[in-house]
Protein backbone atom coordinates (compact mmCIF):
# COMPACT_ATOMS: atom_id res chain seq x y z
CA UNK A 1 0.00 0.00 0.00
CA UNK A 2 1.00 3.23 -1.09
CA UNK A 3 2.06 5.30 2.18
CA UNK A 4 2.97 9.80 2.65
CA UNK A 5 3.83 10.92 5.98
CA UNK A 6 2.76 13.78 7.38
CA UNK A 7 5.80 15.90 8.83
CA UNK A 8 6.37 19.70 9.88
CA UNK A 9 7.45 22.27 12.88
CA UNK A 10 5.23 21.67 15.89
CA UNK A 11 1.94 22.90 16.23
CA UNK A 12 1.11 23.72 12.55
CA UNK A 13 -1.94 21.87 12.19
CA UNK A 14 -0.58 18.09 11.05
CA UNK A 15 -3.10 16.59 13.32
CA UNK A 16 -6.15 18.71 12.65
CA UNK A 17 -5.16 17.56 8.93
CA UNK A 18 -4.99 13.64 10.06
CA UNK A 19 -7.59 13.57 11.60
CA UNK A 20 -9.69 14.72 8.72
CA UNK A 21 -8.05 12.77 6.10
CA UNK A 22 -9.07 9.88 8.90
CA UNK A 23 -12.34 11.27 9.28
CA UNK A 24 -12.00 9.74 12.24
CA UNK A 25 -10.48 11.93 15.14
CA UNK A 26 -8.52 9.57 16.12
CA UNK A 27 -5.38 11.68 16.29
CA UNK A 28 -4.66 13.70 18.81
CA UNK A 29 -4.84 17.46 18.42
CA UNK A 30 -3.79 20.33 21.15
CA UNK A 31 -1.98 23.76 20.94
CA UNK A 32 1.05 22.95 22.10
CA UNK A 33 4.30 21.32 20.80
CA UNK A 34 4.78 17.94 20.94
CA UNK A 35 1.65 16.53 21.21
CA UNK A 36 1.82 13.97 18.93
CA UNK A 37 4.22 11.62 20.80
CA UNK A 38 4.02 8.13 18.62
CA UNK A 39 3.23 7.89 14.71
CA UNK A 40 -0.91 7.90 13.77
CA UNK A 41 -1.74 6.18 11.09
CA UNK A 42 -4.74 5.89 9.32
CA UNK A 43 -5.83 4.38 5.68
CA UNK A 44 -7.77 6.76 3.33
CA UNK A 45 -9.62 5.65 0.48
CA UNK A 46 -8.53 7.45 -3.10
CA UNK A 47 -11.52 9.25 -4.43
CA UNK A 48 -12.72 8.26 -7.66
CA UNK A 49 -15.93 8.85 -9.07
CA UNK A 50 -15.90 6.21 -11.93
CA UNK A 51 -15.88 3.35 -9.48
CA UNK A 52 -19.29 4.45 -8.27
CA UNK A 53 -20.84 4.84 -12.28
CA UNK A 54 -19.22 1.24 -12.98
CA UNK A 55 -21.28 -0.04 -10.33
CA UNK A 56 -24.40 0.71 -11.31
CA UNK A 57 -23.61 -0.40 -14.55
CA UNK A 58 -22.38 -3.93 -13.73
CA UNK A 59 -24.67 -4.31 -11.06
CA UNK A 60 -22.55 -5.45 -8.02
CA UNK A 61 -23.19 -3.61 -4.79
CA UNK A 62 -19.14 -4.10 -3.83
CA UNK A 63 -16.82 -1.40 -4.66
CA UNK A 64 -13.17 -1.74 -3.36
CA UNK A 65 -11.43 1.99 -4.15
CA UNK A 66 -7.59 1.93 -4.29
CA UNK A 67 -6.03 3.23 -0.60
CA UNK A 68 -3.18 5.54 0.97
CA UNK A 69 -1.28 4.91 4.16
CA UNK A 70 -1.30 8.69 6.32
CA UNK A 71 1.28 8.57 9.01
CA UNK A 72 0.97 11.59 11.14
CA UNK A 73 4.50 12.22 12.08
CA UNK A 74 5.77 14.17 15.48
CA UNK A 75 6.70 17.60 14.98
CA UNK A 76 10.03 18.33 14.04
CA UNK A 77 12.67 20.92 15.08
CA UNK A 78 16.19 22.62 14.48
CA UNK A 79 18.44 20.23 15.14
CA UNK A 80 15.75 16.77 15.39
CA UNK A 81 18.41 14.82 13.23
CA UNK A 82 20.71 15.15 16.84
CA UNK A 83 17.63 14.45 18.77
CA UNK A 84 16.73 17.55 19.55
CA UNK A 85 12.88 17.52 20.74
CA UNK A 86 11.57 14.23 20.22
CA UNK A 87 14.75 13.48 18.40
CA UNK A 88 15.61 11.28 15.47
CA UNK A 89 13.63 8.19 16.37
CA UNK A 90 10.91 9.51 14.42
CA UNK A 91 13.11 9.87 11.08
CA UNK A 92 13.37 6.11 10.70
CA UNK A 93 9.23 6.54 10.39
CA UNK A 94 9.36 8.97 7.74
CA UNK A 95 12.31 6.83 5.50
CA UNK A 96 9.45 4.06 5.10
CA UNK A 97 7.05 6.51 3.35
CA UNK A 98 6.80 6.95 -0.29
CA UNK A 99 6.29 10.63 -0.34
CA UNK A 100 5.96 13.67 2.56
CA UNK A 101 3.10 16.24 2.67
CA UNK A 102 4.79 19.20 4.31
CA UNK A 103 2.50 21.35 6.67
CA UNK A 104 3.80 24.81 6.52
CA UNK A 105 1.51 27.57 8.48
CA UNK A 106 0.67 30.08 6.57
CA UNK A 107 -1.52 32.05 8.71
CA UNK A 108 -1.50 34.13 11.18
CA UNK A 109 -3.14 33.96 15.04
CA UNK A 110 -1.66 35.32 18.30
CA UNK A 111 -3.44 32.36 19.63
CA UNK A 112 -1.60 29.48 18.32
CA UNK A 113 2.28 28.82 19.44
CA UNK A 114 4.66 28.99 16.87
CA UNK A 115 7.75 26.84 17.95
CA UNK A 116 10.46 29.71 16.25
CA UNK A 117 7.89 32.71 18.03
CA UNK A 118 7.38 34.36 14.59
CA UNK A 119 5.44 33.07 11.08
CA UNK A 120 7.89 32.62 8.22
CA UNK A 121 6.79 29.57 5.70
CA UNK A 122 10.22 29.20 4.10
CA UNK A 123 12.48 29.57 7.27
CA UNK A 124 9.72 26.17 8.58
CA UNK A 125 10.14 24.45 5.48
CA UNK A 126 14.04 24.96 4.99
CA UNK A 127 13.99 23.65 8.95
CA UNK A 128 12.22 20.70 8.17
CA UNK A 129 14.53 19.95 5.02
CA UNK A 130 17.85 20.55 6.41
CA UNK A 131 16.80 18.37 9.58
CA UNK A 132 16.23 15.43 7.17
CA UNK A 133 19.38 16.43 4.65
CA UNK A 134 21.57 16.33 7.82
CA UNK A 135 20.61 12.85 9.27
CA UNK A 136 20.76 11.31 5.72
CA UNK A 137 24.42 13.08 5.55
CA UNK A 138 24.76 10.85 8.88
CA UNK A 139 23.44 7.41 7.05
CA UNK A 140 25.55 8.16 4.01
CA UNK A 141 28.89 8.78 5.90
CA UNK A 142 28.56 5.85 8.09
CA UNK A 143 27.85 3.71 5.21
CA UNK A 144 30.90 5.13 3.29
CA UNK A 145 32.97 4.29 5.73
CA UNK A 146 31.71 0.45 5.60
CA UNK A 147 32.24 -0.17 2.23
CA UNK A 148 35.28 1.16 1.76
CA UNK A 149 37.19 -2.31 2.03
CA UNK A 150 34.88 -3.93 -0.81
CA UNK A 151 35.42 -0.14 -3.26
CA UNK A 152 39.87 -0.90 -2.72
CA UNK A 153 39.42 -4.53 -3.84
CA UNK A 154 37.47 -3.45 -6.63
CA UNK A 155 34.13 -5.10 -6.17
CA UNK A 156 31.94 -3.51 -8.89
CA UNK A 157 28.79 -2.48 -6.92
CA UNK A 158 30.50 -0.83 -4.11
CA UNK A 159 32.68 1.44 -6.69
CA UNK A 160 29.36 1.86 -8.10
CA UNK A 161 27.36 2.75 -4.72
CA UNK A 162 30.56 5.10 -3.42
CA UNK A 163 29.89 7.03 -6.37
CA UNK A 164 26.19 7.26 -5.91
CA UNK A 165 26.91 8.27 -2.19
CA UNK A 166 29.91 10.85 -3.46
CA UNK A 167 26.93 12.48 -5.31
CA UNK A 168 24.21 12.53 -2.63
CA UNK A 169 26.91 14.20 -0.28
CA UNK A 170 27.50 17.28 -2.91
CA UNK A 171 23.51 17.54 -3.72
CA UNK A 172 22.76 17.53 -0.36
CA UNK A 173 25.03 20.01 0.93
CA UNK A 174 22.36 23.10 0.38
CA UNK A 175 19.92 21.21 2.09
CA UNK A 176 17.68 20.55 -0.53
CA UNK A 177 15.40 17.55 -1.64
CA UNK A 178 16.88 15.81 -4.31
CA UNK A 179 15.16 14.86 -7.60
CA UNK A 180 16.52 11.32 -8.48
CA UNK A 181 15.24 11.35 -12.41
CA UNK A 182 17.22 14.89 -12.62
CA UNK A 183 20.84 13.40 -11.29
CA UNK A 184 20.71 9.75 -12.02
CA UNK A 185 20.35 7.25 -14.56
CA UNK A 186 21.08 3.81 -15.52
CA UNK A 187 22.02 0.85 -12.69
CA UNK A 188 22.31 4.20 -10.47
CA UNK A 189 18.72 4.73 -10.20
CA UNK A 190 17.30 1.20 -8.51
CA UNK A 191 20.88 1.24 -5.93
CA UNK A 192 19.41 4.66 -4.87
CA UNK A 193 15.91 3.76 -4.15
CA UNK A 194 17.04 1.12 -2.39
CA UNK A 195 18.76 3.47 -0.16
CA UNK A 196 15.35 5.14 1.19
CA UNK A 197 16.80 8.51 1.65
CA UNK A 198 14.34 10.53 3.14
CA UNK A 199 15.53 13.07 0.57
CA UNK A 200 14.36 12.03 -2.46
CA UNK A 201 11.18 11.61 -1.42
CA UNK A 202 8.69 13.28 -3.38
CA UNK A 203 7.37 16.54 -1.50
CA UNK A 204 3.86 17.98 -1.25
CA UNK A 205 3.54 21.51 0.80
CA UNK A 206 0.59 21.75 2.10
CA UNK A 207 -0.12 25.52 3.03
CA UNK A 208 -2.26 25.37 5.78
CA UNK A 209 -4.54 28.56 6.00
CA UNK A 210 -7.30 30.52 7.79
CA UNK A 211 -11.53 29.81 5.54
CA UNK A 212 -10.32 33.56 3.96
CA UNK A 213 -7.72 32.30 2.53
CA UNK A 214 -8.61 29.50 1.00
CA UNK A 215 -9.98 30.05 -2.41
CA UNK A 216 -7.07 32.26 -3.62
CA UNK A 217 -4.26 32.17 -0.71
CA UNK A 218 -1.98 34.97 0.65
CA UNK A 219 1.40 36.41 0.74
CA UNK A 220 2.53 32.86 2.65
CA UNK A 221 1.27 30.66 0.53
CA UNK A 222 2.67 32.69 -2.99
CA UNK A 223 5.79 32.50 -0.88
CA UNK A 224 5.35 28.53 -0.52
CA UNK A 225 4.37 28.45 -4.87
CA UNK A 226 7.53 30.12 -5.66
CA UNK A 227 9.74 27.87 -3.45
CA UNK A 228 8.09 24.86 -4.60
CA UNK A 229 8.33 25.81 -8.24
CA UNK A 230 12.68 25.72 -7.56
CA UNK A 231 12.27 22.68 -5.75
CA UNK A 232 10.31 19.66 -7.89
CA UNK A 233 7.65 20.06 -5.69
CA UNK A 234 3.58 20.68 -5.12
CA UNK A 235 2.00 22.50 -3.65
CA UNK A 236 -1.98 22.88 -1.89
CA UNK A 237 -3.64 25.02 -0.14
CA UNK A 238 -5.56 23.37 2.59
CA UNK A 239 -7.72 24.71 5.69
CA UNK A 240 -6.83 21.86 7.91
CA UNK A 241 -10.30 23.55 10.09
CA UNK A 242 -12.36 23.57 7.07
CA UNK A 243 -11.12 19.72 6.35
CA UNK A 244 -12.17 18.93 9.63
CA UNK A 245 -15.47 20.57 9.58
CA UNK A 246 -15.95 18.74 6.12
CA UNK A 247 -15.21 15.19 7.33
CA UNK A 248 -18.00 15.78 10.01
CA UNK A 249 -20.41 16.37 7.26
CA UNK A 250 -22.78 14.01 4.57
CA UNK A 251 -20.93 13.86 0.97
CA UNK A 252 -24.11 16.75 -0.20
CA UNK A 253 -23.51 18.72 2.88
CA UNK A 254 -19.54 18.70 1.78
CA UNK A 255 -20.76 19.52 -1.63
CA UNK A 256 -22.70 22.23 -0.83
CA UNK A 257 -20.25 23.61 1.72
CA UNK A 258 -17.72 23.77 -0.83
CA UNK A 259 -19.89 25.45 -3.16
CA UNK A 260 -20.68 28.04 -0.82
CA UNK A 261 -16.92 28.66 -0.39
CA UNK A 262 -16.43 29.02 -3.87
CA UNK A 263 -14.08 25.63 -3.96
CA UNK A 264 -14.71 22.48 -6.42
CA UNK A 265 -12.64 20.01 -4.70
CA UNK A 266 -11.70 19.37 -0.84
CA UNK A 267 -8.23 19.90 -0.16
CA UNK A 268 -7.77 16.55 1.19
CA UNK A 269 -8.72 14.81 -2.62
CA UNK A 270 -6.32 17.81 -4.44
CA UNK A 271 -3.51 16.70 -1.66
CA UNK A 272 -3.91 12.72 -2.98
CA UNK A 273 -4.35 13.94 -6.47
CA UNK A 274 -0.88 15.51 -6.16
CA UNK A 275 0.80 12.85 -4.39
CA UNK A 276 -0.52 10.47 -7.42
CA UNK A 277 0.73 12.87 -9.88
CA UNK A 278 4.79 13.08 -8.37
CA UNK A 279 4.52 9.35 -7.67
CA UNK A 280 3.40 9.21 -11.25
CA UNK A 281 0.80 6.51 -10.70
CA UNK A 282 -1.98 5.29 -12.52
CA UNK A 283 -5.28 3.06 -11.46
CA UNK A 284 -6.86 0.54 -13.50
CA UNK A 285 -10.48 -0.98 -12.25
CA UNK A 286 -11.75 -4.63 -12.21
CA UNK A 287 -15.31 -4.59 -12.28
CA UNK A 288 -18.17 -7.57 -12.52
CA UNK A 289 -21.18 -8.67 -10.85
CA UNK A 290 -18.52 -9.36 -7.99
CA UNK A 291 -17.42 -6.47 -7.20
CA UNK A 292 -15.92 -2.79 -8.64
CA UNK A 293 -12.14 -2.39 -7.53
CA UNK A 294 -9.51 0.01 -8.22
CA UNK A 295 -5.88 -0.79 -8.47
CA UNK A 296 -3.05 1.41 -8.31
CA UNK A 297 0.19 0.76 -10.91
CA UNK A 298 3.03 2.72 -11.36
CA UNK A 299 3.07 4.91 -14.90
CA UNK A 300 4.03 2.14 -17.55
CA UNK A 301 3.10 -0.39 -16.09
CA UNK A 302 3.09 -3.33 -18.12
CA UNK A 303 0.12 -5.66 -18.33
CA UNK A 304 1.75 -8.64 -16.65
CA UNK A 305 3.00 -6.79 -13.91
CA UNK A 306 -0.52 -4.85 -13.22
CA UNK A 307 -1.52 -8.45 -12.89
CA UNK A 308 0.61 -8.71 -10.49
CA UNK A 309 -1.14 -6.13 -8.29
CA UNK A 310 -3.76 -8.39 -7.69
CA UNK A 311 -1.59 -11.82 -7.29
CA UNK A 312 1.87 -13.05 -7.89
CA UNK A 313 0.36 -16.01 -9.42
CA UNK A 314 -1.47 -13.99 -12.33
CA UNK A 315 1.57 -11.88 -12.84
CA UNK A 316 3.38 -15.38 -13.25
CA UNK A 317 0.95 -17.19 -15.54
CA UNK A 318 -0.20 -14.15 -17.54
CA UNK A 319 -1.61 -14.79 -20.82
CA UNK A 320 -3.64 -11.88 -22.13
CA UNK A 321 -5.71 -8.78 -21.20
CA UNK A 322 -8.85 -7.66 -22.20
CA UNK A 323 -8.87 -4.59 -22.25
CA UNK A 324 -11.97 -1.89 -22.23
CA UNK A 325 -11.43 1.71 -22.01
CA UNK A 326 -13.44 3.37 -19.41
CA UNK A 327 -15.14 6.00 -21.82
CA UNK A 328 -15.42 3.68 -24.72
CA UNK A 329 -17.48 1.05 -21.75
CA UNK A 330 -19.84 4.42 -20.40
CA UNK A 331 -20.51 5.15 -23.97
CA UNK A 332 -21.82 1.32 -24.64
CA UNK A 333 -23.02 0.56 -21.56
CA UNK A 334 -21.98 -2.57 -21.02
CA UNK A 335 -19.41 -5.86 -21.62
CA UNK A 336 -21.44 -7.15 -24.61
CA UNK A 337 -22.25 -3.97 -26.61
CA UNK A 338 -18.12 -3.24 -26.27
CA UNK A 339 -17.29 -6.46 -28.14
CA UNK A 340 -20.03 -5.96 -30.61
CA UNK A 341 -18.59 -2.53 -31.56
CA UNK A 342 -15.24 -3.94 -31.04
CA UNK A 343 -13.55 -1.13 -28.43
CA UNK A 344 -12.83 -4.42 -26.52
CA UNK A 345 -9.62 -5.59 -27.26
CA UNK A 346 -6.67 -8.20 -26.20
CA UNK A 347 -3.67 -7.26 -25.40
CA UNK A 348 -0.32 -8.99 -24.68
CA UNK A 349 2.90 -8.77 -22.45
CA UNK A 350 4.10 -5.54 -23.83
CA UNK A 351 0.80 -3.69 -23.31
CA UNK A 352 1.55 -0.44 -20.73
CA UNK A 353 -1.79 -0.53 -18.67
CA UNK A 354 -3.79 3.21 -18.96
CA UNK A 355 -5.05 4.53 -16.20
CA UNK A 356 -8.57 4.28 -15.92
CA UNK A 357 -8.66 0.98 -18.24
CA UNK A 358 -11.00 -1.82 -16.99
CA UNK A 359 -9.48 -5.29 -17.05
CA UNK A 360 -9.75 -8.42 -16.92
CA UNK A 361 -6.70 -10.70 -16.86
CA UNK A 362 -6.25 -14.36 -18.63
CA UNK A 363 -3.96 -16.34 -16.62
CA UNK A 364 -2.61 -20.08 -16.68
CA UNK A 365 -2.93 -21.92 -13.08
Amino acid sequence: MLRTGIVGLPNVGKSTLFNALTSAQNAQSANYPFCTIEPNVGVVNVPDERLELLQKMVGTNVVIPTSIEFVDIAGLVKGASKGEGLGNQFLHTIREVDAIIQVVRCFDDENTIHVAGKVSPIDDIEIINMELALADLNSIEKRQVRIQKQVKAGEKDAILEDKILKKIVELLSDGKFINVKDHFEGDELPMIKNMNLMSTKPVVYCANVTEFDLKDGNAYTKQVQEYAATHNAEVVIVSAKIESELAELEKEEADEYLKDLGIEDSGINRMIKSVYHLLDLRTYITAGEIEVRAWTIPAGAKAPQAAGVIHTDFEKGFIRAEVTGYEDFIACGSYAVCKEKGVTRLEGKEYEVKDGDIVHFRFAN
